[in-house]
Order: structure tokens, then C-alpha cells, then sequence
């Protein structure tokens, strides 16, 4: 707890808060938002957070696994906890004000925003169809760039708040047989930093997360489960990879990596030169020999 104090005050350091930006908000319960929260990391994210007492808002397209989702989680944290189901596609471009509305109507605001909703491709780049990388491209790369920019505005105005975005171990190097995945991550993880940076010391937290492999449905979803890294490599539980986030995010933390030996891996992986991790990353993420479509 007292690290945490010391973590809040650094964080503030620099805030300057405008009164009508609180004023607009009075009243109003500041919402976790969880973008992807049906299941997985996201759900987990959710959880944690849910349990540390704040109102939580699981966001989704699909409106019957997010009240699944929710039920589940009240069994789990209990009846007092407050957790919503929002069904919306983030990839719209009127998302981020169409969120404000749905929020609005639960009397909430964005306070925390969790960017976790992604999506993966598996295989040669030239084999996947151009409507797939788009999709990609709309998910992992411009609904969280919208999202951003949208809440940032109002949240440094308030002087306090948190975004975090999810992003991958991946980001931090090329990914043969998952090129866009990962060139989409490595987007995330460089736009986060840099606005960690731009706004250093004025309330509010941001944060990318780099998870390595992990143990939800991500990985056979985007058809990767036959690669040599599903075998070889370490995977965490989604509540594992969630308690790192909520510790990594109190302290203030720009760069969480969940994980001894994800940890380890991002700061030996940069060192390493391309002509050696580009092919080895290729090994462990060829995903075999698959039908053509």
C-alpha cells in the first residue's frame, strides 16, 4: 500500500487538473473499461480490477458471452461488485462516443481503459486473404489508436486515470509466420510508450503489456497451436498474466512483462541480431504444413 502512495504521487507530479473536467464527471462512477473482457485476459483483467472494488465494463460484440462473462465474474467477486456488459464493435469509427453514451446510461465514465481485444493470423503472409489482415489491422491497430486518443484528453484534464494497452512479447521482435500479428504489437507497444512519455507526471498511468504465450483459446482461434512454441515455451494463466497487470499498473510501471521468463526473454531479445532472431523466432512460429484455402 505505501508503495502504491509513493507510485500515486510520482504519477501526479506534474497534473494539472481542470475543475470543469471534474465537474462534468461528478456524480458519475468511473468504470475499468475492457475491451475483449468476454473471456481470456481480458475477463481476468476484468476480475482483478472487480476485486480491488471499482466498476467494471466488459466490452464485446458478442451480447450473449458477455453476459455470460458477467454472471460469472458476480459469482466470483460477489453481489456488491459492479460490473457491466457492453456490447459494441471497437473497430467502428463512432465507437469511442458510442461507448460514452453506454456508459452514460449506467451513470459511469471511462477511468481506466484496458485495450486488450485483438485478433491473430497464423501462417505465410501471403496466404492469408486481404480482408483478413485488415480485420487485423482494424482490431490491433486503429480501434486502439482511436480509443486512445479519444479518452486521453479527458483523462489528463481530470488529472488521473490509466490506459493500458495490451499488447505481446512479440512486439518487441519480427514474427515469421505471424508477420502482422506482430508488426501489429510492435505498433502498440511503440505508440504506447511514447505517450507514456509525452504526458509523464500528469495522473494518469499508461501502460502496454507484453504477455507471452498464454493459456486461453487465442493461439488455436488464430491456428497456431501446431507451432513449435506452443510446445517449447512456457504459458502463463490469463489470472497470472492479470495480477502482474493490476501490480504492474498501481506502481506505475510503462512496460509490464508477466512472467520470470517472458521478463527475461524481453530484455535478452533486443540484444540479440536480426540475422539470429528473425530465423529462430521463425522456427518456433511455423505452424506446419496446412492446406491451402
Amino acid at each position: 500500500m505505501i508503495f502504491s502512495s509513493i507510485a500515486d504521487k510520482w504519477v501526479s507530479r506534474r497534473a494539472r487538473i481542470d475543475p470543469a473536467a471534474i465537474a462534468r464527471v461528478e456524480g458519475l462512477d468511473g468504470a475499468v473499461v475492457v475491451t475483449g473482457g468476454s473471456s481470456g485476459i481480458g475477463l481476468a483483467i476484468g476480475e482483478r480490477f472487480a476485486k480491488a472494488g471499482q466498476t467494471v465494463a466488459l466490452v464485446g460484440r458478442g451480447e450473449a458471452a458477455l453476459n455470460a462473462a458477467v454472471e460469472n465474474l458476480a459469482k466470483s467477486v460477489g453481489a456488491d461488485a459492479r460490473i457491466l456488459a457492453i456490447a459494441l464493435d471497437v473497430t467502428a469509427h463512432d465507437a469511442p462516443s458510442r461507448l460514452d453514451g453506454l456508459l452514460a446510461e449506467h451513470r459511469c465514465y471511462l477511468d481506466v481503459l484496458v485495450n486488450n481485444a485483438g485478433v491473430g493470423l497464423s501462417g505465410p503472409f501471403c496466404d492469408h486473404e486481404p480482408q483478413e489482415i485488415d480485420r487485423l489491422v482494424d482490431l490491433n491497430v486503429a480501434a486502439v489508436t482511436r480509443l486512445t486518443r479519444h479518452v486521453l484528453p479527458g483523462m489528463l484534464a481530470r488529472g488521473r486515470g490509466g490506459i493500458i494497452n495490451v499488447a505481446s512479447l512479440g512486439g518487441l521482435m519480427p514474427g515469421p509466420y505471424q508477420a502482422a500479428y506482430y508488426a501489429s504489437k510492435a505498433y502498440v507497444v511503440s505508440l504506447t510508450r511514447a505517450i507514456a512519455s509525452e504526458t509523464g507526471g500528469r495522473g494518469v498511468r499508461i501502460a502496454s503489456v507484453l504477455p507471452g504465450p498464454v493459456e486461453t483459446s487465442f493461439h488455436a482461434d488464430m491456428g497456431a497451436n501446431t507451432a513449435r512454441y506452443r510446445y517449447l515455451l512456457p504459458s502463463m494463466e490469463p489470472k497470472g498474466v492479470a495480477a502482474s497487470v493490476y501490480r504492474g499498473y498501481r506502481f506505475g510501471h510503462r512496460l509490464i512483462v508477466p512472467g520470470v521468463f517472458n521478463w527475461l526473454t524481453s530484455r535478452i531479445a533486443p540484444l540479440l541480431p536480426y540475422n539470429l532472431l528473425v530465423p529462430l523466432m521463425g522456427w518456433l512460429l511455423w505452424p506446419g504444413e496446412k492446406v491451402k484455402r
